[in-house]
């Protein structure tokens, strides 16, 4: 059975700080933000608590994110299921998806919000009807784990897959087989759709980033360089003029892909986090006006830039393992992490 408790608010800087369970907050169905709590903090969302811990997996939980309309989360675990969360009230646990026969490596929603996608290291991929819970298409063309999906943002129900069989393969979900692949030398182990899905970003274990043009199969059309080591994680800005990547070299990059940017396209750097011995697959996320980047850490924090400065705004606590994926809310400062821990942290950010 899940558990979810009301937390006190972990520190809001990059200093830290500690978590101290409190007595839940009973709100029913009030507007919370802009109220102040006991302790003179001003709520800046509808959380129930300025930090909710959810509780239910079994193992590891690798990703997590938030539906396009910010009223629940998908989480996917070591356990082989994706458990579907409310975000607001006492985030219940309403959903579990089952099918997988291996670690459930990444979940993400497509774009009409009705439906999943998640990868795994069983060598699938499946989309789920997010209403029932029920599988509607299962991918399984990979010969080795699948270690990333993206969905297309706008257009026909596409989704690309990343896999240690040194493949990027491109879905539809109206089809059984896959529509296009595009072959690499190395393991493949982070995808992204550009803005206007006409090309696939995928990063692995060369280090660089390459992009592929969905209109043919050949070589990629273009290869961006400056990581030395494994590419962990890819999201497209929200306006779809800049890639960011997380890797193993305990860096973030911002990379500018507009037609014709400079030959160097990347135009950032951010560093603070940290990746291990353990080698997860740390993901890392935009926040919708884009002035805010997160990413997952093996640190057992949370990490929060400023998007323009590279500032480090937040360092967030809590956590008790590998903090393998972050996400942020698309409409509230609210940010979700999930753990190696095998739990899962909601908590609101200063607006």
């Amino acid at each position: 059975m899940s558990e979810k408790r009301a937390l006190s608010p972990r520190a809001d800087s990059a200093n830290g700080g500690g978590a101290i369970v409190l007595k839940k907050q009973k709100t029913g169905n009030e507007v919370i933000i802009g109220t102040v709590t006991k302790e003179g903090i001003k709520r800046t969302s509808n959380l129930q608590a300025p930090i909710m811990q959810l509780s239910g997996h079994g193992a590891e939980v690798f990703s997590l994110n938030f539906s396009p309309d910010g009223r629940t989360i998908a989480s996917g675990s070591f356990d082989r299921s994706i458990f579907m969360w409310n975000t607001y009230g006492d985030c219940e646990n309403f959903m579990v998806c089952k099918g997988h026969k291996n670690a459930v490596l990444e979940v993400q929603w497509m774009a009409d919000g009705e439906h999943l996608v998640s990868c795994s290291a069983d060598k699938t991929a499946r989309a789920w009807d997010a209403q029932t819970g029920l599988q509607v298409k299962k991918a399984t063309e990979h010969d080795n784990h699948v270690n990333s999906i993206c969905p297309i943002r706008r257009g026909p129900p596409l989704f690309a897959t990343a896999s240690d069989d040194a493949t990027v393969k491109v879905w539809d979900q109206r089809v059984r087989r896959s529509v296009v692949t595009f072959s690499d030398k190395f393991q493949v182990t982070a995808v992204a759709f550009a803005d206007a899905g006409d090309q696939v970003y995928g990063g692995g274990l060369d280090n660089t980033i390459k992009a592929w043009d969905l209109r043919s199969a050949g070589e990629p059309v273009m290869t961006l360089a400056g990581h030395a080591e494994t590419i962990t994680g890819l999201r497209t800005s929200p306006s779809g003029t800049h890639l960011l990547s997380n890797a193993m070299d305990n860096t973030l990059r911002v990379w500018d892909m507009r037609p014709y940017a400079p030959t160097n396209r990347c135009v950032k750097v951010l560093t603070g986090h940290s990746h291990t011995f353990e080698k997860n697959l740390l993901r890392c996320a935009w926040s919708a006006d884009e002035r805010r980047i997160t990413a997952g850490s093996a640190d057992w924090n949370v990490y929060v830039w400023d998007a323009v400065s590279r500032k480090l705004l937040y360092k967030l606590p809590g956590h008790r393992g590998s903090v393998n994926d972050a996400a942020f809310h698309p409409t509230e400062p609210i940010i979700g992490s999930a753990s190696s821990d095998r739990s899962i942290f909601l908590g609101e950010l200063m607006d």
